[in-house]
């Protein structure tokens, strides 16, 4: 159990609250409930909206978008399989307040899933002022919310990140970001984006899916840098038989207010009237207005908070977890690095936890996954065996939708054990899921090979890739 004192100048000096976090998203939330959870008394502050980004403006939202705009496409395969169907019209409107109505039930299954556990909720904006002591001040969530000032023994920043916008772009402040789509009144018919990354590429085929024409500019020959180029060049294709305008290896110089729109200019000179420029080039770590400066907590010059392999920073018992400190942003990372810090604190000790082997998805259409090394890191250790297939999936062969799935396995030549696995096609990231389990087991070539295929599926070509495509020098 969490000490309620702490000896300060040879008197003790007691605690409001054992630990306090400070943010309300998917980590801050596991944190909190599983430290409740071990009988340590908890709160958490939230100033904008319970379950973070990822619930509000981010994977859950955005998710449900994509299969929005798979519906119009549904229809039209359809008529490969007998159907008379058509599309049809989409209602925007209707789409939005219907993802409104489930994040409103998410928020308060979060905020229940906090009280069932103890934890005292706060709704206001929370800085430090000294290592032990946070100031509570109204916030967006509660503008009435009354000033509090609170103790800790120990403290948890788990305040996310927030879309960045391109500064030294001329009319850079006339473009959207992630957080402003999410509630736009109307579709805009055009819209042009920057960024090739994950928000980029989703959101592309989000619009393009419901009708809109794109333009989609970033800055790398192929979009979703860090991925396997194998996959890389696959999404490339993928986004143009989207019918996605794509302008690779530019960026945008100028905005200008146009015609009830905007006029786009690319740093090549060409132009083009939009409705809608929409910034997809990265987020910040929150950390202005938190007050590190006063409990001495470090950060780089980009803003992310300095932690150990114990996520603690740099003044000892203030910790950061999740997109905070800019490491691996994603959502069940923040959440094990929650679980893993609450159990470590309060509990019998942290769980294992693999992050090497973190599975990750890009949810286009057709959506792509990947867990373990690309193939040029596997070669960096040395030789790998590549096994790579190409095929058009049952289901495309009657709707005559111009759609590949690639898969790939990523095998260490000397032990054959399978380091890599990455795939784009339909279902892709609920067959990632198992295969990260395989590569986080450390299976092997020849474990795949004896597993008996699901037939027919898409998913057996990884137990029956037989054809070694090529050995990494």
């Amino acid at each position: 159990m969490p000490l309620e004192t702490q000896m300060l100048g040879g008197f003790a000096m007691s605690y409001d609250f054992d630990l306090f976090v400070i943010g309300g998203g998917s980590g801050g939330v596991r944190c909190a409930r599983i430290a409740g959870g071990h009988g340590a008394r908890v709160a958490v502050a939230e100033s904008r909206h319970w379950g973070g980004t990822c619930v509000n403006l981010g994977c859950v939202p955005k998710k449900l978008l994509v299969q929005a705009s798979e519906y119009g496409d549904l229809a039209r395969d359809a008529r490969g399989f007998g159907w008379n169907a058509e599309p049809g019209t989409h209602d925007w409107g209707r789409l939005i307040a219907a993802k409104d109505r489930e994040i409103a039930r998410l928020n308060g299954a979060y905020a229940r899933t906090l009280g069932n556990a103890g934890v005292t909720m706060f709704e206001g904006r929370a800085r430090l002022e000294d290592a032990h002591t946070v100031v509570l001040e109204p916030g967006p969530l509660d503008p009435d919310f009354a000033p509090k000032r609170l103790t800790a023994e120990r403290i948890v920043i788990a305040t996310g990140s927030s879309p960045e916008r391109q500064a030294d772009i001329e009319g850079h402040e006339l473009a959207i970001v992630s957080d402003d789509a999410f509630h736009l009144a109307d579709r805009p018919q055009r819209v042009t984006i920057l960024g090739g990354g994950y928000i980029g590429i989703e959101f592309a085929g989000i619009f393009a899916g419901l009708g809109s024409d794109v333009q989609l500019v970033y800055r790398q020959d192929l979009p979703l840098r860090g991925f396997d180029e194998d996959l890389r060049t696959a999404l490339a294709e993928a986004v143009a038989a989207r019918g996605i305008t794509v302008h690779a290896g530019r960026t945008i110089s100028r905005i200008r207010r146009q015609d009830g729109g905007y006029s786009v200019t690319l740093d090549d000179g060409r132009s083009w009237a939009t409705d809608l420029v929409f910034f997809a080039v990265g987020r910040s770590p929150n950390v202005a207005g938190l007050g590190l400066e006063r409990a001495g907590v470090e950060t780089t010059a980009h803003g992310r908070i300095v932690v150990d392999g114990h996520g603690e920073t740099s003044c000892p018992g203030i910790f950061a977890i999740g997109d905070v400190t800019n490491r691996m942003n994603l959502t069940p990372v923040a959440i094990a690095e929650g679980h893993r810090l609450a159990d470590r604190l309060y509990g019998p000790g942290p769980r294992d936890w693999s992050f090497d082997t973190t599975p990750k998805a890009v949810f286009f259409s057709p959506p792509l996954a990947s867990v373990g090394l690309t193939e040029a890191e596997a070669a960096a250790r040395g030789p790998a065996d590549i096994y790579l297939t190409r095929f058009t999936p049952m289901r495309h062969t009657l709707s005559g939708r111009d759609r590949r799935t690639v898969m790939k396995l990523v095998v260490d030549h000397a032990s054959q054990v399978v380091v890599g696995a990455h795939m784009l096609g339909d279902d892709t990231p609920e067959m990632m899921q198992a295969l990260a389990i395989a590569v986080t087991a450390g299976l092997t070539k020849q474990d795949f090979d004896r597993t008996i295929g699901l037939h027919p599926t898409s998913a057996e070509e990884f137990v029956t890739l037989r054809t070694l495509t090529r050995t990494t020098a």
